[in-house]
């Protein structure tokens, strides 16, 4: 692999140099200063969390465990790297830089934060300085400035051959530990167990994947954002949701699926279901497409699988416009994903700055934007049977048109998620995820 990233890394430095020097032109500023950050310590501690990596410093090479190190950028220049490398019997330090992309920096090893700061840019007011308030030194602040963040963000959006190479990799390390995390749930693992098979299937830390795992087994899966991990097995495994994924030199997959325990045969065929919707909004994934739209879209299939399993009575169009979907279906369609898991400039209307609202009714969509080749976004329907939503659905006129009786049958199972990482390309979509899934023995 460290050969395809050599080939496509010039390209990609080139792409982010002509970005800054326009961005940089816009602002009126002279340099870029990209701080990689600093550990943040713990409230009355003197422990640290766990580190992570200014995402516009690694976006520049991929370095995300190199905390106190320094990006200048100066346009016509060589970009600089100020690597910290301090002497501490404390820690393990950060080795020296090597790979494929060294030849394109010139790199300065210092020993200490202070004399990292001596080597950037003296007048600090011509610098474009990005990062958060934890990045900075007491000397250097980052400003983030709005002309220089909305031209970036914007068209971080638009993926490089060597970003999408390492989207790859993240897809085919998440797909491992979907795999093995299905086989132990099979074996009848707990919510820990399988998180625990998966994390040594992908060969990361939690700490190292880029979000958060959720494991869900039966009743849990109508918690979106279920992250407490069961440490005991349930007394039967009716259904099992995963949202997993993992990363690649700080690129990340984000992939859900769902599974269907032993006798639970309808909730597999309304899995099967979710599965075929799912594939044809990704189908649609295509330049030109808006995204809002494709959300709405989603959610009149969505219906159409709500009536045709007996759920509902009322028709598609009626189910979307009194909101029954989205008691069944809560959150949006999906969302950029790349160097962040919900990447950023999800709403911008250019980048120049501006927002696209989301469309009246779907407070939660993440993605307004039109697709353009070179976006990677992901696509995530889901079906779920939450307890609050119901009873809040089961007070309202349309209540009348809705099976509950069925609606508490599959209350046991939770609900469904499938989703995919897409490359947005001038033809045909590229499905990441389904592709990695079909490398896998």
């Amino acid at each position: 692999m460290n050969d395809a990233l050599a080939a496509l890394y010039p390209q990609h430095l080139a792409t982010l140099r002509e970005r800054a020097d326009t961005a940089l032109a816009r602002g009126g500023f002279d340099h870029l200063v990209v701080p990689a950050g600093r550990p943040i310590t713990k409230f009355m501690d003197d422990l640290d969390y766990p580190f992570t990596v200014n995402p516009h410093f690694k976006h520049w090479l991929p370095l995300v465990d190199a905390p106190g190190s320094w990006l200048v950028y100066t346009p016509g220049n060589k970009p600089k790297l100020v690597f910290l490398q301090p002497h501490d019997y404390w820690h393990v330090v950060p080795e020296a830089p090597t790979g494929y992309w060294v030849e394109h920096f010139d790199i300065v090893t210092v020993r200490k934060p202070a004399d990292a700061i001596a080597e950037l840019p003296a007048m600090v007011s011509r610098c474009a300085i990005i990062g958060d308030q934890y990045c900075g030194a007491e000397q250097v602040q980052p400003n983030n400035p709005p002309a220089v963040i909305d031209y970036l963000h914007y068209h971080r959006a638009f993926k490089t051959p060597y970003e999408l190479e390492l989207m790859r990799e993240a897809s085919r390390r998440g797909t491992r530990g979907h795999r093995a995390a299905e086989q132990a749930f099979r074996e009848g693992a707990s919510e820990l167990g399988i998180h625990q098979a998966y994390l040594a299937a992908v060969g990361q830390t939690d700490a190292e994947l880029p979000y958060a795992s959720i494991v869900c087994l039966n009743e849990h899966a109508a918690i979106l954002h279920y992250t407490h991990f069961g440490r005991t097995p349930p007394a039967e495994s009716r259904s099992f949701l995963i949202d997993a994924g993992a990363s690649a030199a700080g690129y990340a997959s984000d992939i859900t699926r769902t599974y269907a325990g032993k006798g639970a045969g309808e909730f597999q065929a309304l899995v099967d279901s979710m599965d075929a919707a799912e594939r044809s909004f990704v189908a649609k994934v295509r330049a030109g497409q808006s995204y809002p739209e494709l959300h709405v879209h989603a959610h009149h299939v969505i219906a159409g699988v709500l009536r045709e399993h007996g759920f509902i009575r009322m028709s598609p169009e009626s189910a979307v416009e009194s909101g029954v979907t989205s008691a069944f279906f809560p959150h949006g369609l999906g969302h950029g994903i790349g160097m962040q898991v919900h990447d950023v400039a999800g709403f911008h209307a250019s980048d120049a700055g501006g927002t696209i609202a989301r469309p009246e009714g779907h407070p939660y969509l993440r993605l307004t934007r039109q697709l353009e080749p070179g976006m990677v976004v992901t696509i995530e329907p889901g079906l779920y049977f939450i307890d609050m939503l119901l009873a809040e659905l089961k007070d309202k006129p349309v209540a009348s048109d809705i099976d509950w009786a069925k609606v508490d049958a599959f209350r046991k199972y939770g609900g469904i998620r499938i989703e995919d990482d897409v490359v947005c390309t001038t033809g045909e979509p590229e499905n990441m995820t389904r592709d990695a899934f079909a490398l896998l023995p």
